[in-house]
């Protein structure tokens, strides 16, 4: 695909910001199969509260790539494929992360401190400056509004994994079928 291609009403500049969202979405999405898949090489429990904690952390982040590309002059149409293709990387991840940490000693927790670097430096990067910009145009109760969404968004996720965390023993799987 040419780049020209990519140039929408926002000007050429914008084409290298969308290769960039997903070129980084990719790199993204692998470390996100990477975690996933180490999880699951060490259990069932383990792989089915990090798939849970992924997904909650991709759905709004998918969707903000998704914006992103449209912003950058991409037609609908477009920005969808761009993002299910960025998308196959978190299998090619899974696989490479199942393969590791089966069959290599002590790999896991190193995959782990890996992806939550990244996830870290995303949360830091990305998300944070966006929270602190102040409101303009003295939109306060919209601000509030989203403040409470994301602090809400914030103890649901962490109470979600607290509660994996504490009955994970107790979880049941069926594997006679």
């Amino acid at each position: 695909m040419h780049s020209h291609a990519l140039v929408g009403a926002q000007g050429p500049g914008m084409v290298d910001i969308a290769w960039m969202v997903i070129v980084g979405d990719a790199v993204h999405n692998f470390t996100d199969g990477l975690a996933i898949g180490a999880a699951f090489s060490t259990g069932i429990s383990g792989g089915l509260s990090t798939t849970i904690a992924v997904f909650c952390h991709e759905l709004p982040h998918e969707l903000g790539d998704f914006a992103a590309l449209i912003q950058a002059g991409m037609d609908v149409r477009r920005a969808v494929k761009f993002n299910l293709l960025s998308a196959v990387f978190s299998y090619l991840g899974m696989v490479l992360g199942i393969v590791v940490g089966q069959n290599t000693v002590d790999v896991t927790p190193w995959v782990f401190t890996l992806t939550a670097g990244i996830f870290l430096y995303v949360a830091l990067v990305d998300m944070l400056p966006e929270m602190l910009r102040s409101p303009s145009n003295g939109r306060h109760e919209r601000h509030l509004r989203q403040f409470l969404g994301e602090n809400l968004g914030l103890l649901l996720g962490a109470g979600v994994m607290l509660c994996i965390a504490l009955f994970e023993d107790q979880l049941l799987f069926d594997y006679s079928y």
